[in-house]
């Protein structure tokens, strides 16, 4: 493993500095691959060296013997203890400071022992690279435009397995380790479950020792920083680098050019060559992720931006025209500024394309120089699949696709069939989503525009895929080609390339003429007939004439069949009709099918809909490009680390801590449900999880919960599907019924609950910000209700992110996963949440479906329709047959009345009435579910008055999680797509 192997034994010597020193450091140095511990004093009266040697606590003999040590032994046979680790610290503290030197405050032991933790992880993460470098073994790189990384500290000692001697350290030091921990910022690379996966997939894949890296971008401010205001959400850009981040490691020399706009010219090889246009740098920032027990640590490398000092125009800085000298440099960083920004304007929209090429092209780069040097002078890139895997997190590095073929024909020299067999045997797509705004489409001319090379392989890789499904159905029936084309094409509604026109008009049936009849004429019939002829052609060519400067007919561009025709030479041609009033886009979901060598969905029934619905037409061509991977996550933060009490049950009533890698072991509890003293540990884990659920609670929002009460927790990005606006509606409707009950009605009826919600709401999304705002007021009410008191309590935390999670989760009794059926992929926090013991209310919808499955049917709380009934909801409602439940009609009411406030809730309220159109209807079927989930919640009521049943519950949902673990899916992942094996180091 990882660990800093020194102890120290102070010696003198012959060399002297002055005395009188008022402080001392020690700390790690790096020579020749091993570790050394010095020391340096300062002295005013006469100089003294005191130097510190090495003692080799592992092998005292070889030490004695001046024997050099291997690295070998360096890595594996030493252990810090806390006093090196001490040492450690304060050298940083004092030798790479982020602060002045006056005090050793928190914020500074913070960035102190992390750089400490970071020296154990470099050496580790130069072994793991240059030992990868060495074996050439196939690589997986793993590209995602999100890393919600959370907090590293607590993670990275815990995986290094030095919790407690860096704890032991810190106290010497006069902090305490937790503390330190919570100086921590979270870093801002990413929003929601897409990021959160990404991190905990390199978690597993550094802990299970498969060969791969991480790419991302370094966002300066990330997302934004939610604040909660008597306005609802508001957004203030995120600092977490203010203070540096001690994690990354800048790799100055590493970077790559990328390109935007200019125009291609063609060499005389042929070869194409994009120039002109606006040049910027990618630049290397390295994050060691390190493996869980294994020295393996393996690398998420960030991208930032910048341009050369060249582009700086001096000349006009000079002259006083600052904002000319500035625009290349600000074109160039602001790329990298925030994650998703606003796109609802042409500028915000390139930014976003920009920022996906950055990250697409910069990584490939990286990925191809890293391939040939380790190939040495003789490339084969007939290998480069075999040892060179790339998996697309979602669409947004759908760019992969033309940019490696990009290099591939116009740096490397490859043919077109050549390049783009490799590329299709390379690039793997994981689908995250069946919600058609979020299947990305560009528009043609911004992407023309932006990146005009990239158009030109994309149109040549849509008139090759023509021509394949062509090739699969033929064309005998054109209603049914056109239908394939129009659905399945990469270009929307843009015109069929010439060589797909003149292949099916070659192949469409001239219609067979009327037999000719023979019979005697005579020549003056002939000259007749002759004479006939030439006056109606001459008519012909005056009617011609007349038509000439007439304005031609205005055609329908409204989406047509194709029509076939048949001209004066009895020939006929077939056209494909576009709609000239719509854009032209192209669809980078079908990009990446066509492009990719493997599709897989995030659940089960997330890939049945994938394969059934989102892409049907391409699943019934190619089944076997298909399949799926049902998300995880990470076991040691999400249960080890973050709820270290009750990781200690655990462990021992299973009898061992490998659970923590071998999760299937959590399958054994099933058999103590029943115990009464498991079950009366386990309570009293929840309850001190909840009191610390308390007090954050009270630091965050000032508001005061009852650690009695149920905790109920809501806790995800906010989107209308995700449907925290029928919780909302349901915690009105149970405060409605409160306040026409007494005192005592009310006790006898109502479980105590404190309903917890957290999340952001994208910055231009306003219906979500409505929902926002709409659960403060109902708070604001509710909570300053003395009539209700403790019975009911409504909170939103601000700025959710892992680290609230890692607070929240720990002490939760129920959560809500309670989108509309068949519109999550899966979910990650339901996992989450389950493996901490917290029951879930949901419906069928992604993960929950096997979550359900897993920890039995009688311990999941079922309400709501199935996905398979969405669709015939959704036409009934159009067609006005919907008839609302009473009790969704009373609480619309309610809310109408003014009771949570003067905030005018039309628009919120009015988006779940009406048949159609848009922002109306419900789509979301809030109103239909309601009723449902109201039986539901009297339900959890029932079961939590009866505490053993619900800590029985509660204990089975931890032993059915094991499913649910990120190592199992990347075990997966790496079998079944990526074919790669583990690669220990020696």
């Amino acid at each position: 493993m990882a660990a800093l192997p020194f102890s120290t034994i102070c010696r003198h010597s012959n060399s002297s500095l002055h005395s009188n020193s008022k402080s001392s450091f020690t700390g790690f140095s790096q020579r020749n691959n091993i570790g050394h511990l010095f020391l340096i004093r300062k002295c005013s009266s006469r100089r003294v060296v005191r130097k510190l040697c090495v003692k080799n606590v592992a092998s005292d003999k070889k030490q004695e013997q001046n024997e050099p040590l291997t690295e070998q032994e360096t890595l594996d046979k030493f252990v810090p203890d806390s006093a090196s680790i001490a040492a450690s610290i304060k050298y940083h503290a004092e030798f790479t400071p982020s602060f002045s030197p006056e005090k050793f405050q928190l914020s500074k032991a913070f960035y102190a022992t992390a750089e400490s933790v970071r020296d154990s992880l470099i050496i580790n993460w130069n072994a793991t690279y240059e030992y990868y470098e060495r074996m050439n073994v196939k690589q997986a790189y793993y590209m995602s435009m999100e890393y919600l990384q959370g907090r590293a500290l607590l993670n990275a000692i815990g995986n290094l397995q030095l919790s407690g001697p860096y704890s032991e350290a810190l106290r010497k030091l006069g902090h305490n380790l937790e503390n330190v921990a919570n100086q921590e910022p979270d870093a801002a690379l990413g929003n929601g479950g897409l990021g959160r996966l990404a991190s905990c997939f390199l978690d597993s894949l550094a802990t299970l020792n498969y060969p791969a890296w991480g790419y991302g971008l370094r966002y300066k401010y990330g997302l934004f920083k939610q604040l909660i205001t008597k306005d609802g959400q508001e957004e203030v850009a995120e600092s977490w680098l203010e203070m540096g981040n001690p994690w990354e490691i800048p790799r100055n020399d590493v970077s790559y050019p990328v390109k935007f706009y200019g125009e291609i010219t063609s060499g005389p090889d042929g070869r194409k060559e994009w120039i002109g246009g606006e040049n910027i740098m990618a630049v290397a920032y390295d994050v060691p992720i390190p493996g869980y027990k294994t020295r393996t640590t393996i690398n998420l490398r960030l991208w930032s931006t910048k341009v050369s000092p060249e582009e700086f125009d001096l000349r006009a800085y000079n002259a006083g025209d600052h904002d000319k000298a500035y625009t290349a440099l600000k074109n160039a960083e602001k790329i990298c500024y925030v994650l998703y920004p606003g796109d609802e304007s042409i500028e915000g929209k390139t930014l976003r394309l920009k920022q996906q090429y950055t990250l697409c092209s910069a990584s490939l780069q990286d990925i191809i120089a890293r391939f040939e040097k380790r190939s040495g002078k003789a490339i084969d890139w007939d290998t480069f699949p075999d040892k060179v895997v790339v998996q697309m997190n979602d669409t947004h590095p759908t760019l992969c696709i033309p940019e490696l073929i990009r290099i591939l024909m116009d740096v490397k020299g490859l043919s077109w069939d050549k390049a783009w067999e490799i590329t299709k045997r390379t690039v793997a797509y994981t689908n995250h989503t069946v919600l058609p705004e979020a299947l990305e489409k560009w528009s043609l001319k911004l992407l023309q525009d932006l990146l005009p090379r990239h158009v030109e392989i994309i149109r040549k890789t849509d008139e090759v895929f023509i021509h394949e499904i062509i090739s699969e159905y033929g064309m005998n029936d054109l209603d049914l080609l056109d239908q394939k084309l129009r659905k399945m094409r990469i270009l929307e509604n843009i015109e069929l390339p010439n060589s797909v026109v003149e292949l099916i008009n070659s192949s469409i049936e001239i219609p067979d003429t009327d037999p000719i009849e023979e019979r005697d004429v005579i020549d003056t019939d002939i000259k007749a007939t002759e004479e006939k002829e030439e006056e109606a052609e001459a008519k012909e060519v005056e009617e011609d004439e007349d038509e000439v400067g007439k304005e031609e007919p205005e055609e329908d561009d409204g989406e047509e069949e194709p029509s076939v025709e048949e001209d004066t030479e009895k020939k006929t041609t077939w056209t494909f009709k576009v709609d000239s009033k719509q854009p032209k886009m192209v669809r980078m979901a079908n990009l990446c099918v066509v492009g990719g060598f493997s599709v897989n969905g995030v659940a089960e029934i997330h890939s049945e809909i994938v394969k059934q619905e989102v892409f049907n037409d391409f699943y019934e061509m190619w089944p076997e490009k298909f399949q799926n991977k049902t998300n995880g996550v990470t076991p040691r933060r999400w249960i080890r680390f973050c709820n270290p009490d009750l990781s200690k049950i655990i462990t021992k009533w299973i009898g061992t801590e490998d659970w923590v890698t071998d999760i299937e072991k959590l399958a054994i509890l099933r058999k103590f449900a029943d115990n009464e003293d498991l079950q009366s540990e386990w309570m009293e884990s929840k309850r001190r999880n909840k009191i610390k659920v308390a007090s954050f609670i009270k630091e965050r929002t000032g508001y005061d919960v009852s650690s009695n009460a149920m905790f109920d927790v809501q806790v995800k990005r906010i989107h209308e599907y995700k449907r925290q606006l029928l919780n909302i509606l349901g915690i009105v409707y149970r405060y409605k019924k409160m306040k026409e009950m007494s005192d005592e009605e009310r006790k006898q009826s109502f479980v105590p609950r404190v309903c917890i919600f957290g999340g952001k709401a994208f910055a231009t999304y306003v219906q979500a910000k409505r929902i926002v705002k709409f659960i403060t007021d109902v708070g604001a009410t509710i909570n300053h209700d003395p009539e209700i008191g403790d019975l009911l309590k409504v909170v939103f935390v601000p700025d959710y992110n892992v680290s609230v999670a890692e607070m929240l989760i720990p002490g939760s009794e129920l959560s809500q996963h309670i989108s509309t059926a068949g519109m999550e992929a899966s979910g990650t926090s339901n996992m989450k949440f389950a493996m901490n013991g917290c029951l879930l209310i949901g419906t069928l919808d992604g993960a929950n479906v096997e979550i359900r499955e897993e920890v039995g049917e009688d311990n999941f709380f079922l309400f709501g329709a199935r996905a398979h009934e969405i669709s015939t909801l959704r036409k009934e409602r159009a067609e006005g047959k919907f008839v609302a439940d009473p009790r969704f009609e009373e609480v619309k009411a309610y809310v109408r009345s003014g009771v949570f406030g003067s905030y005018n809730y039309e628009e919120l309220i009015g988006s779940l009435e009406g048949n159609e159109g848009y922002g109306r209807a419900d789509y979301f079927l809030v109103g239909k579910d309601f009723p449902s989930y109201l039986d539901c919640q009297d339900a959890i009521d029932i079961a939590y008055r009866d505490q053993k049943r619900w800590t029985r519950m509660s204990i089975l949902n931890t032993a059915g999680s094991y499913k649910f673990s990120s190592d199992r899916t990347i075990h997966q992942y790496a079998r079944d797509i990526w074919r790669i094996q583990p690669l220990f180091l020696p």
